[in-house]
């Protein structure tokens, strides 16, 4: 009897959020989770469905209950990480991403969320080491190589911001230009060509 509760308010959730209706579907998934305290899909919808109107802190809560119940899910610790990011809770959105990090080294959205809290921070050397990482496995992310060549800049490191600067004209021109521009390497001038930001 409980499987087919949650199953059938479930459904109903499912429905009015297809629909747009989001409270409706928060109401039926709600439903869903007394039916089923511990249905770990239940708890991420009402996560998403709780951060999808911007109510951070209840999103957070709901992430936290799924990583009661599975406390190793990668993903989940990266979903809490953001949720607290965008609500404002710095400390505890690194401290989630730090752990997605550990948990999945190959999450490269989890090292990038990670570099630029710590870079929020003034914490360059951290934030470089996280950006490392997620442009190792996203070679092509310019946001990700920009913040990088940025983290080494405040860290006083011209001759990682000149490999940074190199990586991103080979990959990312435009990205290249704004971080010669933003770093003011006047040695790089020469290669902006006349490509306007």
């Amino acid at each position: 009897m409980m499987d087919y509760d949650r199953v059938r308010h479930g459904l109903r959730g499912l429905f009015f959020n297809m629909l747009g209706r989001t409270e409706r579907a928060l109401a039926a998934y709600h439903d869903s989770h007394r039916a089923d305290p511990t249905h770990v899909a239940t708890l991420r919808t009402l996560a998403w469905l709780e951060a999808k109107q911007e109510r951070w802190a209840a999103a957070e809560a709901w992430f936290e209950r799924v990583i009661e119940i599975e406390p190793d899910d990668a993903p989940t610790w990266f979903n809490l990480g953001y949720v607290r990011d965008r609500g404002g809770m710095d400390e505890a959105a690194i401290a989630a991403m730090q752990r997605a990090t550990e948990l999945n080294p190959s999450n490269d959205r989890a090292w990038y969320g990670l570099g630029m809290l710590h870079a929020r921070h003034g914490r360059h050397a951290a934030a470089a080491a996280a950006l490392t990482e997620a442009g190792r496995l996203q070679p092509m992310n310019g946001l990700a190589w920009y913040a990088l060549g940025m983290a080494w800049q405040h860290c006083n490191e011209p001759d990682k911001v000149a490999a940074v600067i190199e990586h991103t004209l080979t990959h990312d021109p435009q990205t290249a230009q704004r971080l010669i521009r933003d770093t003011g390497r006047s040695d790089y001038m020469h290669r902006l060509g006349s490509m306007q930001l």
